[in-house]
């Protein structure tokens, strides 16, 4: 088997083959990734749609072409609820937002050999307009979300992940880290001329890209740190307006839309 699929809600991948090793981030429903090395326990892989590279448990994949796989590329659909059930001969599971759906057609998916019905709301990418208003929609989605290292879902999620995801259901692929989606895109000179759908990043004292988050309308940003949340963006960074402090130093804005 050299491509899989991920039959499960969610699937942990981690830097070591060790049920103890940190959790790097994490596949969701549909999502297919290339096997690179292969142990009893625990294979190695690279994720399709950003190229990560971590280990997974090897009793919880599912075989699949690299044609299957590879619909992530095109138009896809994917889970637009917060919450969805699919069910198989396997019974039911529940799947979450921004899960994909591969070979979808009238309620009907497949997972390699094995076949689901979808109970959801089932969007394609590729019907999605850009416009600001439906951007926002989208992120505001995860509002609330628990913050979670790794985490790439509602039930938990790192920075990173979310903007990632909600680019996904965008139909943009972007990578998986802040660093990487900061090497990304074109440069935004001032926050004044940023909109929504950019994204913003934030160095620590060593000048290192720790954080990204989204800017919304109205200097705005939406982005998670504890959990997903709406703050005040402007030109010195995030300002908590609870704390009434600011919590992140600004170092750019990146435009990718």
């Amino acid at each position: 088997m050299s491509f899989g699929i991920c039959p499960l809600s969610l699937m942990p991948v981690r830097s070591e083959p060790s049920d103890k090793s940190e959790m790097v981030s994490q596949l969701l429903f549909g999502e297919g990734f290339e096997i690179l090395d292969a142990q009893p326990k625990w294979v190695k892989v690279q994720l399709h749609w950003d190229g990560y590279i971590g280990w997974i448990d090897a009793n919880s994949i599912q075989a699949a072409s690299f044609s299957e796989i590879d619909e992530e590329e095109k138009d896809f659909f994917y889970c637009n609820d917060i919450s969805a059930i699919v069910n198989s001969s396997l019974g039911n599971q529940i799947i979450t937002l921004g899960s994909s759906l591969p070979q979808f057609r009238k309620n009907k998916l497949k997972l390699g050999e094995q076949d689901f019905s979808f109970e959801g709301n089932a969007l394609n990418s590729s019907s999605i307009e850009h416009t600001e208003t439906a951007i926002e929609e989208l992120a505001t989605k995860y509002l609330n979300a628990p913050y979670l290292w790794g985490g790439r879902s509602i039930w938990g999620i790192d920075c990173s992940g979310f903007t990632q995801l909600v680019f996904k259901m965008l139909g943009i692929k972007i990578r998986r880290d802040a660093y990487q989606q900061a090497d990304q895109g074109m440069l935004v000179n001032f926050v004044d001329e940023a909109r929504t759908g950019d994204l913003a990043f934030f160095n620590n004292e060593e000048g290192k890209i720790i954080h990204v988050g989204m800017v919304l309308s109205k200097n705005r940003i939406i982005h998670a740190s504890g959990r997903v949340r709406i703050d005040v963006l402007d030109h010195y960074g995030i300002y908590n307006q609870q704390k009434k402090s600011y919590s992140h130093q600004l170092r750019f804005i990146k435009r990718i839309l």
